[in-house]
């Protein structure tokens, strides 16, 4: 069962959703304010976090841009915004700092359920019983300058290992398992977000330059005008 931390300054939320959420082997666990927030990652292991938008003490986007530059284990834990502010212009905000997904308040308990199984999917936090499972062989893909394991799900370059959310690392590994083929905004979406999320361009827009920003200086996203990305890295020679 996946352990999921909501930090939500309403307390009538967390009830409800914690029944409802447990119909599909979703914990979970509430906090109002991001001071126990913080103390309660700092203790404890969970897979993914749900942060609301408007809290006390600091904001959710705050809160999302400490969580990427604090621990490690903390970098790629599945962030799901959710919030009453549902405009375009924050979604962008929250997808900036790092959040995975975001669904606007009121929202429907089954399309939360559904995206929070999504980002789990993506996720290199595998739940307590998936440690008994045999591992998969390794697996690598090397291209000029960057190197891709799939076995650890690590991303290297020259300057060391590349720290990336799970979206940004799915997004790499799958455009890169397919060197030159252009992929769709509407193709990316589709592939890392699953049919039933809700399709807006300008989301793939941000993800592709937050990956590219973590990847500088080498240009191994291309964009093709009117048509999408594709990988740009020559694969490695002997």
């Amino acid at each position: 069962m996946h352990r999921l931390l909501l930090i939500d300054d309403d307390e009538a939320l967390a009830g409800p959703l914690t029944q409802y959420l447990a119909r599909f082997d979703l914990h979970l666990e509430a906090v109002t304010r991001p001071s126990v927030a913080l103390e309660r990652l700092a203790a404890e292991r969970f897979d993914a976090l749900i942060l609301d938008g408007m809290l006390p003490e600091m904001d959710g986007f705050e809160f999302c841009k400490r969580l990427r530059a604090g621990h490690d284990a903390w970098r790629d834990m599945p962030v799901l915004m959710l919030t009453a502010r549902g405009d375009l212009t924050d979604r962008v905000v929250g997808l900036e700092l790092g959040a995975d997904d975001y669904l606007p308040k009121p929202f429907e308990p089954r399309e939360l359920a559904a995206r929070l199984q999504t980002i789990l999917r993506r996720t290199r936090f595998a739940p307590a019983a998936a440690a008994h499972v045999a591992p998969q062989p390794a697996g690598k893909l090397c291209f000029e300058g960057l190197e891709i394991d799939t076995a650890r799900r690590e991303v290297r370059c020259a300057s060391g290992l590349v720290e990336l959310t799970g979206t940004e690392y799915e997004l790499l590994l799958m455009l890169a398992r397919e060197a030159g083929k252009v992929f769709s905004r509407d193709d990316i979406l589709n592939r890392l977000r699953g049919q039933e999320a809700e399709l807006y361009t300008r989301a793939v827009d941000i993800l592709v330059s937050r990956l590219r920003r973590k990847l500088e200086p080498l240009a191994a996203l291309k964009t093709l005008r009117n048509a999408g990305y594709c990988f740009a890295l020559p694969e490695q020679t002997a």
